[in-house]
C-alpha cells in the first residue's frame, strides 16, 4: 500500500512536469523528491537505514544510502487516514494508549510487515525517548545493529567534541554494515550543498515575514521537519531556489499567499497530519496565515573540510533539543520577527515536549501580549479529534485576536 502510493505520486508529478515543464512549482518539486525517497525506501531494492530525526543525513546521502526517520512515515500514514487500525494493533500488543500516536502507528505498521528491513538503525537520545524506544524495538524486530547518538542538551566545547566524536564513529559503523567507505570529496560536496540550502532557507523565511506573506499555510507545512532528510543534495538546493523565485514573483506582482490575510499564527511543533476541515476554516473563513516554529535556521555554516564539529553544533541547537528556557527564547524571537498575533500550541497526546512546557510558554508570551491557545489534540489519530469542539475554541480565539487588533474579523458567508 505504501509503495504503491509513492509510485503513483511520483508518476503523476513526473508526467505533469513532462507535459508542462515551464510551470513547475516548488511544492511539486518538493513532493516529487519525497515521493522518490518513499519509492526507494519501500521498493525493498535498496540499502536503507531507519534513523532518528536529528541524524546528519549528509553522511548517509554522500554514501548513497537511502535513509529516513520513522516519524515521517507515521505522519504519512496519518495523512492517508491509514494509521488508526495500526495504532489499535500496537495497543493490542501492549503499547500504552497514552503514548505518542506517531510511534504507535509506525509500530503497528512494523508488526504488520509493512516496514522494509534496514541494513542498520541509527537512534538518538534527542528529541524524545519515545522515538528512541521505537528504534530499539525495530532493532530487535529485524535483529539489526543499533548505533546510538547520545546528544547533550547544553552546548559547550566538551559537549561539541563529545558529539562530533560519536558522529565520526557513526561513519565507521555505517561502513562496517554496508561495505561502503565515505569518500571525503563526496562528503565535502554534500556539506557545500547543505550550506547553500541553509543560505537559501534563510532567504525563504525572510520572504515569509512580508506582510502579507507570499506563502499560504500549506506550502511550507512541516518543511523544517521533512527537508533535513535531503540535506547534502543538489535536489534540495534546487527546491529552495524555486521557492524563492515563486515567493519573490508573488511579492513583485502584489499578490499574497492568503487573500485578505488578517491573522498571523505561530504553530508550535506538531501540525495536524490528517485531513480535517479545521485547516480550511482557518485560511478560507478567517483569513489566517500560519507559520511553523520549526521552519527556522539557528545554526552556523558547516566547514566542508572538517564537518563533524559543525554537524554536532547543528544537532545541539536544533529546537527540539532545547531546554524550556531556550525554547521560549526562540518562540519570542519568532513572534517578533513574523509579527505574530497569536500562538497555537497543539498539545499532542503522548508528546511530553510541548505539554510539559506549556505553562512556561503561556507565561512568557503573555508578558509580551501574545495570547496562546493550548489545543489538547491528537495530531496523528483522527479518531481522537472532537472537530466541532476544537473549531469552537479556535473561533473564540480568533475573535479575541481580531478584537485585540481592533479590526473586524473577515469571515466568508
Amino acid at each position: 500500500m505504501i509503495l504503491k502510493y509513492f509510485q503513483e505520486l511520483r508518476s503523476g508529478i513526473e508526467t505533469k512536469l513532462l507535459e508542462n515543464p515551464v510551470n513547475t512549482n516548488a511544492r511539486e518539486k518538493y513532493v516529487l523528491e519525497t515521493a522518490k525517497l518513499g519509492t526507494r525506501l519501500f521498493s525493498r531494492n535498496n540499502k536503507i537505514a531507519w534513523c532518528a530525526l536529528m541524524t546528519p543525513y549528509e553522511i548517509l546521502n554522500a554514501m548513497g544510502i537511502t535513509s529516513c526517520y520513522v516519524e515521517l512515515i507515521g505522519g504519512f500514514l496519518s495523512s492517508k487516514n491509514a494509521v488508526g487500525p495500526l495504532i489499535t494493533i500496537a495497543e493490542q500488543e501492549g503499547y500504552p494508549v497514552e503514548s505518542c500516536a506517531y510511534h504507535k502507528g509506525i509500530t503497528g505498521a512494523m508488526l504488520q510487515g509493512m516496514i522494509p528491513e534496514p541494513e542498520f538503525i541509527i537512534g538518538a537520545s534527542s528529541p524524545c525517548i519515545g522515538g528512541f524506544a521505537i528504534l530499539e524495538n525495530m532493532a530487535r524486530k529485524f535483529n539489526k545493529d543499533l548505533f546510538i547518538l547520545d546528544v547533550p542538551q547544553e552546548e559547550t566545547n566538551e559537549s561539541i567534541k563529545y558529539l562530533s566524536d560519536q558522529i565520526k564513529n557513526m561513519v565507521k559503523f555505517i561502513s562496517e554494515h554496508t561495505g561502503k567507505s565515505l569518500d571525503p570529496e563526496s562528503l565535502k560536496q554534500a556539506v557545500i550543498y547543505t550550506n547553500q540550502t541553509r543560505k537559501l532557507k534563510i532567504e525563504i523565511y525572510n520572504l515569509l515575514k512580508q506582510i502579507p506573506s507570499p506563502a499560504n499555510p500549506y506550502i511550507l507545512r512541516d518543511f523544517g521537519f521533512v527537508s533535513p532528510v535531503f540535506d547534502g543534495t543538489k535536489a534540495m538546493v534546487d527546491i529552495c531556489e524555486t521557492f524563492i523565485e515563486e515567493f519573490q514573483n508573488t511579492i513583485n506582482a502584489g499578490l499574497c499567499g492568503v487573500t485578505g490575510e488578517n491573522i498571523r499564527l505561530l504553530w508550535i511543533q506538531n501540525r495536524i497530519q490528517f485531513k480535517c476541515s479545521i485547516k480550511k476554516t482557518l485560511m478560507d473563513e478567517f483569513k489566517v496565515n500560519i507559520f511553523d516554529d520549526i521552519n527556522d535556521i539557528n545554526w552556523e555554516p558547516i566547514d566542508p573540510d572538517d564537518p563533524y564539529i559543525g554537524f554536532a553544533k547543528r544537532m545541539l541547537c536544533y529546537p527540539l533539543n532545547f531546554n524550556a528556557e531556550k525554547k521560549l527564547e526562540l518562540l519570542l524571537n519568532q513572534v517578533k520577527e513574523f509579527k505574530i498575533d497569536g500562538v497555537i500550541n497543539p498539545c499532542n497526546w503522548g508528546c511530553r515536549q510541548v505539554i510539559g512546557i506549556r505553562g512556561l510558554i503561556n507565561n512568557g508570551l503573555k508578558e509580551i501580549g501574545i495570547p496562546v491557545l493550548n489545543l489538547e489534540v491528537d495530531c496523528v489519530d483522527s479518531r481522537n479529534l472532537a472537530e466541532g469542539q476544537v473549531r469552537t475554541r479556535l473561533e473564540a480565539f480568533l475573535e479575541m485576536l481580531s478584537h485585540n487588533k481592533r479590526v473586524p474579523l473577515s469571515q466568508s458567508t
